[in-house]
């Protein structure tokens, strides 16, 4: 058996609700009106200043169930993937994009698990680069819309329970597994593991990770992965530089002795 690492997405690898990011495109695509974008930007406020308890949580649930209902679900696919980089790019934590990083060097496949509908969750987890990706699964009719019921919400004790369907079909071991989150709600996901670790916590988390003495990472402000792929791209040239110089040196030393 091998272990994994398991990640909550919003505050914890992203700096904003991703579902709540993509109000203005779906606004730009004619699928909500602007009072829903207020309503999303206010909702993106609370989210960020104090989190979100269990009753905001069902709130949500229940407002994203009437607002998505008859979406066509090809539409919201497309605006997805023409905005994914310029929606989500901003907001990536360079912290959490090392911390899988360093992960999957060390052989532990890398699973995120949010609440977010799966045709956000998916493009944006390809885009990181993790393994495998649970988001909110939201019914479709034959129409090719959503009928507003959800077949699976990826939220509290919905979250342990898709862990340990993925541990049993991929062999995981949750005892030497870890787990990421910010939020209180996400409990049960953290005690499903045995490295829990709260990322940017709530009070109560963060409260309830001190008493449990469990890691506490605070993240800083997010780094664009784009700028942080084209700086790779210079470090490797210059060591690239630097070591071709360093060839050259080399070289021109033994062709002097031999002279």
């Amino acid at each position: 058996m091998r272990s994994a690492a398991f990640f909550d997405l919003d505050k914890t690898i992203l700096a904003k609700s991703s579902s709540l990011a993509f109000a203005k495109p779906l606004y730009d695509g004619g699928l909500i009106g602007r009072s829903a974008v207020l309503k999303s930007a206010y909702a993106q406020f609370v989210f960020l200043t104090s989190g979100a308890d269990h009753d905001q949580m069902e709130q949500m649930r229940a407002y994203m169930q009437a607002l998505c209902k008859g979406w066509p679900v090809d539409q919201v696919r497309a605006i997805v993937a023409d905005t994914l980089d310029r929606v989500v790019d901003p907001i990536v934590y360079a912290e959490a994009v090392e911390l899988i990083a360093d992960h999957q060097q060390a052989g532990r496949d890398v699973v995120v698990i949010s609440s977010s509908g799966t045709e956000i969750v998916e493009p944006i987890c390809e885009r990181l680069g993790v393994d495998r990706a649970v988001g909110t699964q939201m019914a479709v009719g034959d129409d090719g819309t959503y009928t507003g019921e959800i077949l699976f919400y990826a939220y509290g004790q919905g979250k342990a329970d898709a862990m340990e369907i993925l541990a049993a079909e991929q062999g995981y071991d949750l005892a030497t597994s870890y787990a990421y989150t910010d939020s209180f709600t996400d409990l049960p996901m953290l005690e499903i593991v045995g490295r829990p670790v709260a990322v940017n916590p709530d009070a109560a988390l963060r409260n309830l990770a001190i008493e449990r003495e469990w890691p506490v990472l605070d993240f800083e402000k997010p780094q664009s992965m784009r700028s942080r792929d084209r700086a790779k791209v210079a470090a490797a040239g210059s060591a690239a530089s630097a070591a071709a110089v360093a060839l050259g040196l080399a070289w021109y030393a033994r062709w002097h002795r031999s002279r």
